[in-house]
């Protein structure tokens, strides 16, 4: 059997373990496994696999998982993302789809906290469907409202998709952080923007909350204070060339567990139940990417990479029509395939194309990552969408798919505009003090 035939049969057996809902580390293991030792060896194979994991287990850049993910897990724990929350609902409250665009300033704002979208949507889930329902928001637009809002924490930084695509592409992890904070802001107000227009359109869908006191807005900001602050640090501080990116992850978890500690919110169970689930994420992530270098060679011994590259020359779309056409790839395959799974598979087909054609690999990144968010929310497999179902069981599964389109379609409008204005996402990492 030539490599090329191998390639196609270990892919589409990939494929199928997917689908069948094996784990994506362990069909990606396989796999790559199995491929190399019958491409090169079973000599080969273990050899890869003992010094890949190794390599990966050792890397400090790889420290800022678990410590953005601690940080994350603390601010939940200690109810900071509750402060978030109220302090952007006691501003804007009181207007029509308030509440609902407070979820998605306050998913934002926990987004810059946890770098997660399936911990943000979560968190933000418990806290405002409960107030939304209160005030009888239309249950299409406060669980889609959810789905899309926690969608921001794959875009804004500190970024799990960042981290892992830089480790795969071998890009900076503190110039991707910088690349995602305009594009997040963007999209974050396109969400507001679009829940401003529904609510215009069909006031039902949204009533207005109450008025709140100046002196109870003044009250609710001051809570939420020092949890902007840490974002500020953190983030302020790579631009400034004041921290590295590992660096600013244990500054940004070392002071929300000091807040934690100050404020007297955090205990030593809760300290211990954030830690157990940063090390479970952590461990997950870590698996995915020692998967990825067992996969990754496979593709190239049995030349895939080359064939589609070959491909794209053939077609001769140019830099921007092959662009388009990746990023239509992406959004095709976030129908079906969960957005770790999609990096570590496409990455190294796609990316020594995108390297080849003189496309900024820094604003590639966030191209693709903004198209990962997209399938988060895209039917059938939207994993935003069943997490907000576990926390609104009372509302089906169509009726919360109804509710993310407008947000999805905000996010092609979003993807839109940074394909065509590349400087939102450079802007930052090109004037970063080093």
């Amino acid at each position: 059997m030539s490599a090329s035939v191998t390639g196609v049969v270990g892919m589409l057996a990939l494929f199928a373990l997917l689908a069948l809902r094996v784990p994506v580390a362990f069909a990606m293991f396989v796999i790559g496994f199995l491929g190399i030792w019958a491409l090169n060896g079973l000599n080969a194979a273990t050899s890869l696999l003992a010094s890949e994991a190794f390599t990966l287990a050792s890397s400090p850049e790889l420290v800022v998982i678990p410590l953005f993910i601690l940080m994350g897990n603390v601010a939940s724990q200690t109810g900071m993302s509750r402060q978030l929350f109220d302090a952007a609902y006691a501003v804007i409250g009181s207007i029509r789809g308030g509440l609902a665009s407070a979820t998605v300033i306050g998913c934002g704002g926990f987004a810059a906290l946890s770098g997660s979208s399936v911990a943000s949507a979560l968190t933000m889930g418990k806290v405002a469907l409960s107030e939304m329902d209160r005030f009888k928001y239309d249950d299409r637009l406060s669980t889609g409202v959810v789905a899309a809002g926690g969608t921001l924490g794959i875009l804004i930084p500190p970024s799990t998709g960042f981290v892992i695509y830089a480790i795969l592409t071998e890009q900076s992890i503190g110039r991707l952080f910088l690349a995602g904070v305009l594009p997040g802001l963007l999209l974050l107000t396109m969400f507001v923007l679009a829940v401003t227009m529904l609510c215009m359109i069909r006031p039902e869908l949204g009533p207005a909350g109450p008025k709140t006191a100046l002196s109870e807005k003044l009250r609710a900001v001051g809570g939420a204070g020092p949890i902007v602050l840490v974002i500020f640090i953190t983030i302020g501080g790579m631009y400034g060339g004041f921290f590295s990116p590992v660096e600013a992850a244990a500054v940004g978890a070392g002071a929300v567990i000091l807040i934690g500690v100050v404020t007297r919110t955090m205990t030593l169970s809760m300290l211990w139940a954030a830690a157990k689930d940063s090390v479970v994420t952590t461990a997950t992530v870590m698996l995915i990417l020692i998967a990825a270098h067992m996969i990754n060679p496979f593709l190239a011994l049995s030349h895939m990479t080359d064939l589609v590259a070959q491909t794209f020359v053939a077609l001769d779309l140019g830099p921007m029509g092959s662009l388009l056409l990746i990023l239509g790839i992406y959004i095709v395959l976030g129908c079906f395939l969960e957005g770790f799974a999609m990096l570590v598979l496409t990455l190294p087909i796609f990316f020594p194309i995108v390297l080849e054609m003189g496309i900024d690999p820094i604003w590639f990144g966030v191209l693709v990552v903004l198209s990962l968010e997209m399938g988060l929310i895209s039917p059938p497999v939207g994993l935003n969408v069943f997490i907000v179902k576990s926390v609104a069981p009372g509302v089906s599964l169509g009726r919360i798919f109804v509710g993310v389109i407008p947000f999805w379609v905000m996010m092609l409008i979003t993807l839109a505009i940074l394909v065509a204005f590349p400087q939102i996402s450079l802007f930052l990492p090109n004037t970063m003090f080093n």
